[in-house]
């Protein structure tokens, strides 16, 4: 997926994954490994109300790749 539908598909409905996956893409994405980069739209894929509940601590997520993609956005995304 070239970069600019990657950078669409962090436009999400819920401002709190607006809020982690915008800056993350803007400042990271092109600088990932092509692995890295595949698991990230992986995780674009999943259902906001899973990626909340990642994203906020609430569940831990199934597959080990996108837990460890979700650590890596959220350890990236302090103000």
């Amino acid at each position: 997926m070239n970069y600019a539908r990657v950078k669409w598909a962090c436009r999400r409905g819920m401002l709190e994954l607006d809020v982690l996956f915008q800056p993350f893409v803007e400042k990271y994405y092109q600088d990932l490994p092509d692995a890295d980069k595949a698991c990230f739209v992986r995780l674009l894929e999943c259902e906001d109300p899973e990626l909340f509940a990642w994203f906020m601590g609430h569940e831990q997520c199934p597959d080990p790749a996108l837990a460890q993609m979700v650590v890596k956005v959220r350890g990236r995304a302090a103000p």
